[in-house]
């Protein structure tokens, strides 16, 4: 998930993650991964332990773009990757190609291409996808970072405009594109600059209408599946924004609490940090990295 669902009196209406600027930093670099599941678009910079940076619906790599410097200056080779099918990433004219344990061996197949481990950070969806390759294979994750992400669908009331907008995919991106985006800007949606509007709707109707229906309906029908990451043993933490409005602040501290991990908020974030506090959540990121890796070498040494 790439949006936030912000509720005004008798309004709902999901806004999607924002970079402020396309210009890439210095040192970040375009690139296309060869996996054994495919080719995937990234954005790659630094050298050392790997970070995958995973991104949710209707976002893309570009989420991730201010975070890769501080991360390659902490000592990481950071990767943001497009998901199957989600803007420059191919995708399958398939809708059985679209289960989370499909795009969970997809990530797994990036760790594999970039050395066999990795520190994975999930945005929303992304979380889900982090949380269902740690199931899949505890030993290709070095650690989890569940980024503004839940332990099941979102909530209930954000099911009916989630239903409403896969109907609206199905009938072509570029109309289900202009119809979301009428209703966002008449409820409240922030006017963005009209280079970052170009990008929107290019990133919106470049997705596989598959895909992106696909993961609409995912959001609204995901199992807790909490206990069994809890069960891989690989260290996770909870980050949020303070003013996180995707899933509720409760119900992803209760989900801290059974992972038995640490909470980080965010502040002056809201459902996007890696876009609003760039420096903030590289810094988190970081941190926990280095201390999962403490953590893990001297549990496998006991």
């Amino acid at each position: 998930m790439s949006f936030r669902a912000r509720r005004h009196p008798q309004v709902t209406y999901l806004a999607m993650s924002t970079p402020r600027s396309l210009d890439l930093p210095l040192g970040v670099r375009r690139q296309i991964l060869t996996t054994s599941r495919g080719h995937f678009a990234a954005l790659t910079a630094g050298a050392g332990p790997a970070v995958v940076l995973v991104p949710g619906w209707t976002g893309s790599k570009e989420d991730y773009a201010e975070l890769l410097v501080p991360l390659a200056e902490a000592g990481f080779s950071t990767i943001a990757i497009d998901q199957r099918g989600q803007f420059e990433t191919p995708g399958f004219q398939d809708e059985t190609a679209y289960t989370l344990d499909a795009f969970g061996a997809d990530l797994l197949a990036i760790i594999e291409a970039a050395g066999g481990s990795a520190h994975v950070m999930g945005h929303s969806f992304g979380g889900l996808v982090a949380r269902a390759a740690a199931i899949a294979d505890p030993e290709a994750l070095a650690s989890v970072t569940l980024l503004c992400s839940g332990p099941a669908a979102l909530p209930a009331q954000v099911h009916p405009l989630l239903h409403a907008l896969a109907d609206a995919i199905a009938g072509g991106l570029a109309v289900a594109w202009k119809a979301k985006r009428a209703h966002d800007l008449a409820n409240g949606a922030p006017e963005v600059p009209p280079d970052i509007e170009a990008f929107l709707e290019r990133r919106f109707i470049t997705n596989d209408p598959v895909s992106l229906g696909a993961i609409t309906r995912l959001l609204t029908s995901v199992p807790d599946r909490v206990a069994e990451l809890r069960s891989t043993g690989v260290p996770v933490q909870v980050v949020f924004g303070a003013d996180d409005d995707g899933w509720p602040h409760d119900v992803q501290r209760d989900m801290a609490a059974r992972l038995s991990a640490p909470v980080r908020v965010i502040e002056g974030a809201g459902h996007s940090p890696a876009v609003d506090q760039p420096a903030a959540t590289a810094a988190t990121l970081a941190s926990f990295c280095a201390t999962a890796a403490t953590s893990r070498r001297v549990r496998h040494s006991a």
